[in-house]
């Protein structure tokens, strides 16, 4: 039997907790300062069924993230996990891009990782709810590419992965001819606990890279805010309306549902 280990790539997003979101008014993009940050949740399932692979088939593990220097926190959880790698993209000059010049940046680097086979993204982010970003880089790198993928299987002497796809009211089979780039439908994989071998091992020297743009030495033009063509026109935030503690009384589910919407007009936040 032919062993043929993969070799995998994961994109993890490092974002603001969404309880404490905000946003700059005059450039419309998130204010990260002071805001605590967590690892994606969804990309969280994808780092895990890259591990699945990996102790089935064999191979290696690469987690890239572009992000703020303190995004080190979430690739030290992923290797925490047990990836094998961590490759922080991070330099003022990568700062408000959309998706657009995330995407090219993020292309660009697995390009200068080389000699992968899979890569692997959360279904989206949960700062933003995009799901741009895994059609977008596998646009860049000419890869094909599956979104919504539920379970997977590797045909090892074909180098084809098979993948289930979730629609809404069906699924669909599909075979690869790797490399190719897929995408974990949210809740399909439980990650993993993090155990006290590999946070040490994460701690250890090399073991998580950080690459400016010096190194990438991607076009200025191409990347950041100044490489993005998507422009924030307006933001209109909702008033900040205190708890009123208010309850209907009351059985009729009818006159509950009329008694709220019509709270909740008084108050501005519902039009009809």
């Amino acid at each position: 039997m032919i062993i043929m280990p993969l070799n995998m790539i994961v994109c993890i997003k490092w974002v603001p907790n969404t309880t404490a979101v905000s946003i700059d008014e005059r450039t419309g993009t998130l204010i990260r300062e002071g805001v605590p940050s967590i690892v994606n949740p969804h990309d969280l399932g994808a780092l895990e069924a890259a591990l699945s692979l990996k102790d089935k088939y064999g191979g290696t593990v690469t987690v890239i993230s572009m992000a703020p220097p303190e995004a080190i926190l979430g690739l030290e959880h992923a290797l925490g996990m047990g990836a094998d790698k961590g490759i922080l993209i991070s330099d003022r000059a990568f700062a408000g891009a959309d998706t657009l010049a995330t995407s090219y940046t993020l292309a660009k680097a697995i390009e200068r990782i080389g000699n992968y086979d899979l890569i692997i993204m959360g279904q989206e982010t949960i700062d933003s709810s995009t799901a741009h970003i895994g059609a977008q880089v596998a646009s860049w790198l000419n890869l094909p590419y599956v979104y919504y993928v539920t379970e997977i299987s590797y045909f090892e002497e074909k180098k084809v992965l098979r993948v289930k796809r979730m629609l809404e009211n069906a699924y669909e089979i599909y075979d690869i001819q790797l490399p190719g780039l897929i995408s974990i439908a949210m809740h399909t994989f439980k990650p993993r606990r993090v155990t006290l071998e590999n946070k040490l091992r994460a701690k250890s020297k090399g073991a998580i890279e950080v690459w400016t743009n010096k190194v990438l030495n991607l076009d200025v033009n191409c990347i950041g805010l100044r490489g993005s063509p998507t422009t924030v026109t307006k933001i209109e935030f909702m008033p900040k309306i205190p708890r009123k503690k208010e309850i209907f009384k009351g059985d009729d589910v009818k006159e509950a549902a009329k008694w709220l919407i019509t709270k909740l007009m008084e108050d501005g936040l519902l039009k009809i």
